[in-house]
């Protein structure tokens, strides 16, 4: 079998067929033309997105620094993200995905448990602790206390799921790491803490 040949990276603006005419517009000036995806076109698309914001903690189950990358490692991780999501009610499955380059990488590939934290409205500052590069966030941020595994569970935060980690999918420059909900607790009551381009937001945009 003949398989097509690949697309190949240009300032070529693929034609594309108009929904309710059926007529072709190649060659139209139209900012909904499809292009050849590059890196800088693909960033700019993923950063429309609007995503709740998490805090994932975790603890390596192999404390020796020299099993987490040499003298002076910390077995506990934890990272912001927004690729938090559910991928199946039953059995229940949540998944995340983090950097390989980031720091908390050793940790979070040595560790059976995890615990994901949706931040409130009101938590900007553990979002951007959590997300800030080359510091202890636990030290920067006093709002946690230790809880099963050893794992570190922040305060005053809309819930927590305590996860088993079932799956570690490489993913080009992530790892996507699918968990088993073990437990959760609700936590206070308001909304979600959100992220867009230009910072955190505390309520979606309206939409139409």
């Amino acid at each position: 079998m003949q398989h097509p040949a690949p697309l190949r990276a240009s300032n070529t603006i693929l034609p594309r067929r108009d929904i309710d005419t059926g007529v072709s517009t190649a060659g139209r000036d139209r900012v909904d033309q499809l292009r050849p995806v590059d890196r800088d076109l693909f960033d700019r698309l993923r950063q429309q997105q609007v995503g709740t914001v998490t805090v994932v903690t975790a603890m390596a189950r192999n404390s020796r620094s020299a099993c987490l990358g040499g003298l002076g490692a910390t077995p506990r991780a934890g990272f912001t993200t927004t690729s938090f999501t559910t991928v199946s009610l039953d059995p229940p499955r949540v998944s995340f995905s983090h950097d390989t380059a980031a720091p908390s990488a050793p940790v979070l590939d040595r560790a059976e448990h995890v615990a994901v934290h949706l931040l409130a409205a009101n938590q900007t500052e553990a979002a951007t602790v959590f997300a800030t590069p080359g510091i202890d966030p636990f030290a920067a941020y006093p709002y946690w206390e230790a809880g099963p595994f050893g794992l570190p569970l922040l305060t005053g935060v809309l819930g927590r799921l305590l996860c088993r980690v079932v799956h570690r999918i490489p993913v080009g420059d992530h790892t996507l790491v699918v968990a088993e909900p073990l437990a959760l607790s609700v936590g206070v009551d308001g909304d979600p803490l959100l992220h867009r381009p230009g910072g955190y937001v505390t309520a979606a945009p309206a939409i139409g």
